[in-house]
């Protein structure tokens, strides 16, 4: 594997791939096997450039030192005499995909936060963002501009949309060709080692959403000259799977992970859509990449999550002892997918798997985590899950609005447009009061309802095949009944939705957001008062749901003596408890939170208005007795 090297406040990571300063100059590095010849290309591609033959090593390595290329330098590859193409491993681009790259000096930047050592996981609150709209600027520079306001929000941790380097200027980083590569328009390599240092200056962790399922379609030579690093016989999406029984491919994604975590000293990854990685071998991608993360980075918490349509937990699984072996907390869509359709009966695509008339899926997910845990799914048409409630609440990330819950909508319109207000504002202060680990989508701290699309910088017919790709993938859909829909659906392409997608912040300017970000504020500053002590030692099989209709009520044992309790009722009508609730135990409780003046009052007395939240910690289980 890799080998760290660090010189002061400086930290690299020495990778298998790629290129990096050594003793009389550079050192260069290519696997391609099936090469007959490789050369580097020294040089921007003006008259300075220069053609250097490489070495042949073993198991098919081409290695280089020469001084041709100065720190700051561009290079490439040429194989088998070939055009150059960029280093697959790139850390910087001199301008593109398509340029040379650009040779950096990993221990040139001086960390300020050295003595940074994270922040536990139980303590994550994550807010999502995307760098390109987050900002006018559009850039890691912008970030760090609104970092303090992040931090007085409550948030502890952002995580950033893939940056890896992509075709064209903007897009939602999922096409990313140059996994090692800041994207050059966000500020590249120098300028993510800033935004990290910033952020850990203010105590807030950095995560990052990494992409080891496909390479984007602009800007990716591999097929070309490294036919190897793919199985031709295996398809995916995206095209041939990445040959993960391949050593050295599956070094450079490990290696990869590595880099951020160490070079760049982020604090997590997101590990994209791992369900669609195609891996052969009999340990796993996913497994290795996390047990190595968790043996080689010892000195302070880093974390790692996962998005997988599974809801399966063998990554998620807790030690004997309650430590993360693997995966510290698993995307959990069906938490949204549930809340989304309670708020707007939403029957299109996934959701119908979902239930309007009950709340009993949320507070299954709530209580001990997938809704599907073994049983048949209409849309998938097939049984989906495992069980789940053996594990803690921390083990899964909740979410109301994500990038893709709202980008992939036809015209990007986020939950708070689509549902009543009341119904939002109870579902809000369920995900940030709730035990699991809560995310939110950049602008939901203030209310924030403009559309975040779907959008592309391709050219010619790869542009168009996205945009004709965007309108058929939607045409069965009720938006577009009215066929005018058409006229005004945002094309990928289109520049105006790339701008429109931008975040708002002269919203603040407003009464009504300026309230918003109090009360998302506030309920943080109860989450960090109240659940990080409870969440430390959070077990398994803690979680308990009693529900009624739209009503419901969910305890967790989240210590010994401790029962977290949350009583909600998500429809108009008053709800009446029931007989065999027994008011009179709340009145050694603590109230944590109600939306509502005078809610625990109401709850002694067996009753509960329309559209409340409370949120109750007392020394037994108050749902202990009752029945649905």
């Amino acid at each position: 594997m890799a080998d760290e090297g660090r010189t002061g406040a400086s930290f690299a990571l020495e990778t298998q791939w790629g290129a990096r300063p050594v003793e009389g100059g550079a050192l260069f590095q290519l696997w391609a096997p099936d090469a007959r010849s490789v050369a580097l290309v020294a040089g921007e591609g003006g008259d300075d450039t220069r053609t250097l033959d490489m070495a042949r090593e073993e198991d098919g390595w081409w290695r280089l030192v020469t001084d041709a290329v100065a720190v700051g330098g561009g290079y490439g590859f040429s194989v088998d005499g070939g055009k150059r193409v960029p280093d697959p491993a790139s850390r910087s681009q001199v301008f593109d995909v398509h340029g040379p790259s650009r040779l950096v000096d990993p221990r040139a930047y001086e960390w300020r936060s050295t003595g940074w050592t994270g922040r536990p996981w139980h303590e994550t609150v994550f807010y999502e963002l995307h760098v390109g709209t987050f900002t006018p600027e559009g850039s890691f520079s912008g970030v760090i501009s609104r970092l303090d306001h992040l931090r007085d929000a409550g948030i502890t941790a952002i995580e950033l949309l893939p940056i890896a380097q992509f075709g064209g200027r903007h897009g939602w980083g999922y096409d990313g060709v140059l996994l090692y590569c800041p994207h050059n328009v966000y500020g590249g390599y120098e300028g993510l080692k800033r935004l990290v240092d910033a952020a850990h200056e203010r105590g807030i962790m950095v995560f990052l959403d990494v992409v080891y399922n496909h390479f984007g379609p602009d800007g990716n030579y591999l097929p070309a000259y490294l036919p190897s690093f793919f199985h031709a016989d295996i398809n995916t999406p995206w095209g041939p799977a990445i040959a993960y029984d391949e050593a050295p491919v599956r070094a450079f994604m490990i290696e990869n992970a590595l880099y951020w975590l160490e070079e760049f000293r982020l604090d997590g990854l997101r590990l994209d859509a791992i369900d669609s990685i195609k891996d052969t071998t009999d340990k796993s991608f996913v497994e290795e990449l996390a047990e190595t993360v968790r043996v080689r980075i010892t000195d302070r918490h880093v974390h790692l999550t996962t998005e997988d349509e599974r809801n399966i937990t063998q990554f998620i699984e807790r030690g004997a002892d309650g430590s993360v072996p693997r995966i510290s907390g698993e995307w959990n869509d069906d938490f949204h997918h549930a809340a989304h359709v309670l708020a707007t009966n939403d029957r299109e695509g996934y959701y119908i798997d979902y239930e309007w008339e009950s709340a009993e899926q949320i507070a299954r997910a709530l209580a001990t985590g997938f809704v599907y845990q073994g049983e048949h799914s209409p849309h998938r048409k097939k049984i989906v899950g495992e069980a789940s409630e053996h594990l803690p609440p921390t083990a899964f990330v909740n979410f109301l609005q994500n990038h893709d819950q709202i980008g992939n909508r036809a015209f990007g319109d986020r939950l708070r447009s689509l549902s009543s207000a009341r119904a939002f504002d109870c579902l809000q202060a369920i995900l940030l009061l709730s035990p699991q680990i809560p995310l939110m989508f950049q602008g939901d701290e203030f209310g924030d309802c403009n559309s975040f699309c779907f959008f592309t910088d391709f050219d010619g017919e790869l542009g168009a095949a996205v945009s004709r790709g965007r309108k058929a993938e939607f045409a069965h859909f009720s938006a577009f009944e009215d066929p005018s829909a058409q006229e005004v659906f945002p094309d990928p392409n289109d520049y105006s939705t790339f701008t429109t997608s931008r975040l708002d912040w002269s919203l603040l300017e407003r009464p009504v957001n300026r309230r918003r970000l109090q009360v998302n504020s506030e309920l943080l500053s109860l989450r960090r008062e109240v659940l990080f002590p409870l969440l430390a030692q959070a077990p398994g099989d803690c979680g308990q749901a009693v529900v009624d209709g739209r009503a419901f009520i969910v305890s967790w044992q989240l210590a010994p003596g401790q029962f977290y309790h949350l009583f909600a009722n998500l429809e108009d009508a008053e709800w009446e408890i029931g007989d065999d609730f027994d008011g009179t135990l709340l009145d050694d409780a603590t109230e944590v939170f109600s939306n509502h003046a005078h809610t625990v009052e109401e709850l002694k007395e067996g009753r509960m208005r329309g559209y409340s939240v409370a949120f109750i910690l007392t020394g037994r289980d108050l749902t202990e007795g009752l029945s649905e």
